[in-house]
């Protein structure tokens, strides 16, 4: 194939019709809007008594920002935070010392939405966080506390806001130290890092175009650690959603334990079909950064083409911002190479409509 020039603006707009870069561009903006939005809502979760358990309900886009936040408070966080993607709710969810935060874009979710009803059923303490639709219609209906945004594009192109306002969230119930500083320090270095991603920015000089021309044509795999795991899987997710193209994601120690036993076979394939990416941060544990150098030299040492993405910042939140900054852009121009419209997803629809016909 012939990889589209990423330097011609006039045909990145035609292909990109509904204007996937200005969401990408804008999310520094949309972070900073869903944290100070999240602080502000009036209605909140009602109740006394100290909670044990926070279960965020989500799929797809609005489950991302769950991970993020389950990652980034892991080391501070009061109590354990549990993202759901499926139907129902854990046994343990019972009681008014369980949070569940049903977490839909559009509302419509059906596994959010039957979690929600669950949460519900079982005496749980909830939220729910949605642009509107079913899930907001039964909140209202049921006097659960409803914290709504405006957003008229994609679900994962809404991750400031599936992430800020669960941050918010805990931050308002106390069970998280104030993350307001890391929050704003995290937005001001994913400013300063787009200012070399954006698309008038020659491929010479930015890096993200780059690495999505080293990803023409290959299966990628993405590496991280801590709190870059959950960002690893939006990798994976972008050059899936953007890109249509195939990719999966690793968490290290883990990968270590067995996928490094899969780089033999079959090795035409791994050598001249796969590409693997490894994120590392200053936060990484020491042992985990020593972990991904030698395992990125034991993909290399097999025939796998390699790179590392450092991430920028001073915080570990600003480390997993600009490293998920970074993905979308290059999950973008990896989609603008392969000449593919960034924003639908004609499969994930024609599956939504065959689930909807069998109700």
């Amino acid at each position: 194939m012939n990889p589209m020039n990423l330097d011609d603006l006039s045909s990145i707009r035609e292909l990109d019709t509904q204007n996937m870069l200005t969401e990408i561009d804008g999310l520094p903006e949309q972070l900073a809007t869903a944290w100070s939005l999240g602080t502000s809502f009036e209605e909140f979760v009602a109740g006394d008594g100290r909670i044990e358990h926070v279960v965020i309900a989500g799929m797809g886009g609005s489950a991302i920002g769950g991970d993020l936040l389950a990652a980034y408070l892991a080391p501070t966080a009061r109590v354990p935070v549990l993202v759901h993607r499926d139907y129902g709710l854990p046994a343990f969810a019972h009681g008014a010392k369980t949070l569940v935060i049903a977490s839909s874009h559009s509302g419509n979710t059906e596994e959010t939405l039957d979690a929600f009803e669950t949460a519900l059923e079982r005496g749980c303490r909830a939220l729910a966080i949605c642009t509107g639709g079913e899930l907001a219609r039964r909140a209202n209906e049921k006097n659960v506390p409803l914290w709504t945004f405006e957003h008229k594009g994609q679900p994962r192109a809404a991750v400031g806001f599936s992430f800020g306002l669960l941050l918010a969230a805990l931050a308002r119930l106390n069970l998280t130290p104030d993350p307001e500083d890391d929050l704003r320090a995290a937005v001001d270095a994913m400013r300063t890092q787009q200012e070399a991603l954006r698309a008038d920015v020659p491929v010479i000089r930015n890096p993200a175009k780059r690495l999505a021309g080293q990803l023409i044509g290959r299966w990628v795999v993405v590496m991280a650690s801590g709190y870059l795991a959950p960002v690893a899987r939006r990798w994976k997710t972008q050059i899936n959603e953007l890109a249509k193209a195939a990719a999966t994601f690793e968490t290290l120690p883990e990968a270590d334990h067995n996928t490094l036993a899969g780089l033999l076979q079959p090795s035409e394939v791994l050598s001249s079909r796969a590409a693997a990416l490894f994120l590392r941060a200053p936060s990484d544990h020491p042992r985990n950064h020593l972990r991904i150098e030698l395992t990125q030299q034991a993909f290399m040492l097999e025939g796998v083409s390699t790179d590392f993405v450092d991430a920028h910042g001073d915080t570990p939140l600003a480390h997993m911002w600009t490293t998920l900054h970074f993905g979308d852009y290059v999950a973008y121009y990896l989609a603008i190479s392969y000449g593919v419209d960034p924003t639908p997803v004609e499969a994930l629809q024609s599956l939504k409509q065959m689930l909807r016909a069998r109700r």
